[in-house]
C-alpha cells in the first residue's frame, strides 16, 4: 500500500507542473460512497482528448456480526474524450489491482461463476489484478463541477485463501485461483475542476 501512494504522489508531482485550467479533476464515486467505501479519484489531461484517471479505495471497517468487508483497490485508466477531454463521451482502458478480506454477507447472488452465496459461511483473504474496458459520458455542472457516468467491463485474475467462518475459523483452502469476467467498473463520479 505504502509503496502504490509513493507512486501516486510521484506522479501527481511530476504532472503538476504543468498545471492549467481543466487539466486536473479530483473526483469520488457516489455510489462506492453509497455503501461506505471511502475513495478518491485525480484525473489529468495528457493531451487535447486524452486523460489519466487513478482512484482508489481502501475499507477498513468493522461490522457487527462476525461480518468483514476489509479492501483496497487501485484502477488506473487511459480515457480517450470524442470532443474535449472533461466533456461528453469517452471510452477508457483500465487496469485494477488490490487485496480483500470478505465473509459473513449473506450474497444470495450467483453471476458469471462467482458465487456470493459462499459468503455467509466462509471468509476469503485474497487479491486481485485484472484490466478492462469502459464507456463513460460526462455532463458539465458548471464551471469547475462535472457528473460523469461511466461502466466498465473486463476480466480480473485472484487468489485468496478460504476460511471456515467469517470472524474466526480454520483455513480449509490455500492459495486458490479464480478467474472473472465481468462488470470491473461502476461509477457515478461527482467531478471538481482546477
Amino acid at each position: 500500500m505504502k509503496r502504490v501512494f509513493l507512486l501516486f504522489v510521484i506522479a501527481f508531482s511530476c504532472i503538476s507542473q504543468g498545471l492549467y485550467a481543466q487539466n486536473v479533476a479530483v473526483k469520488t464515486n457516489l455510489l462506492s460512497d453509497a455503501v461506505l467505501n471511502p475513495n478518491l479519484g485525480i484525473e489529468v489531461g495528457l493531451a487535447p482528448k486524452w486523460t489519466l484517471d487513478v482512484t482508489g479505495q481502501f475499507n477498513a471497517w468493522e461490522l457487527s456480526h462476525d461480518r468483514r468487508w476489509k479492501h483496497w483497490a487501485v484502477q488506473p485508466e487511459i480515457r480517450y474524450w470524442l470532443c474535449d477531454r472533461f466533456s461528453a463521451h469517452f471510452f477508457g482502458f483500465h487496469l485494477h489491482g488490490g487485496q480483500y478480506n470478505i465473509g459473513g454477507f449473506d450474497g444470495r447472488i450467483n453471476f458469471l461463476g462467482t458465487d456470493a452465496r459462499k459468503l455467509k459461511d466462509s471468509r476469503y483473504q485474497g487479491w486481485f489484478v485484472g484490466a478492462g474496458v469502459a464507456y463513460g459520458y460526462a455532463w458539465i455542472l458548471g464551471r469547475h463541477w462535472n457528473l460523469e457516468a461511466e461502466v466498465g467491463f473486463g476480466y480480473s485474475y485472484t487468489r485468496y485463501d478460504r476460511f471456515r467462518c467469517a470472524g474466526c475459523g480454520k483455513r480449509v483452502e490455500t492459495d486458490k485461483p479464480h478467474h472473472y469476467v465481468g462488470p470491473t467498473k461502476a461509477a457515478i463520479n461527482l467531478v471538481y475542476l482546477f
